[in-house]
């Protein structure tokens, strides 16, 4: 029985069979890619939404007060940063995708991600309107709710890199 198990002790009645057969279900990597395909889908229904006006409106404020985000309208324009985030959000949601199958593109699609979630989380302190006037800080008001996702998102980000980076090692060492 593995260590994960023993903690459960044998004959501890039901709940102790129902916590065994839980823990045996949760062995190997199933939270690595529970995490890994929530980031997928993130990644290709976000991206999905910058090929419509709605959106490239809607991130207007995003862009234009992010420290990491205000260049990207004078280099771009309006709609063309909106595509081109579209374009990097597809294009890390096929690298964690194929973070499935070679832990290289796992790391690749794990650091862009990381690069996403740490400029996303940079805007927060610099979102006009982002606290409520009355009750103040930390009372979220405007798009700052929506940003503080990102705070959980960044963490699901580095977690899928240490794994990444863990089997890399490891199948570097074989």
């Amino acid at each position: 029985m593995s260590a994960t198990l023993k903690g459960f002790g044998a004959g501890a009645g039901v709940v102790g069979r129902l916590f065994r057969t839980l823990a045996g279900l949760l062995t190997g990597r199933v939270d690595e890619h529970l995490v890994r395909g929530s980031m997928v889908l993130i990644f290709v229904l976000f991206g999905y939404q910058k090929w419509f006006e709605y959106e490239v409106q809607g991130l207007i404020p995003f862009i234009q007060n992010g420290p990491l985000t205000s260049w990207m309208y004078p280099a771009f324009g309006l709609h063309g940063a909106s595509y081109f985030l579209g374009v990097s959000e597809w294009a890390t949601a096929l690298l964690l995708l194929a973070g499935y199958w070679s832990r290289t593109a796992g790391v690749l699609g794990a650091l862009v991600s990381v690069a996403t979630f740490v400029t996303t989380v940079t805007i927060i302190p610099f979102m006009p309107d982002g606290w409520d006037p009355a009750a103040g800080f930390p009372a979220m008001s405007g798009n700052v709710p929506f940003l503080m996702k990102d705070v959980v998102l960044l963490a699901a980000s580095v977690y899928l890199l240490k794994q990444d980076l863990i089997g890399y090692g490891a199948a570097d060492s074989r």
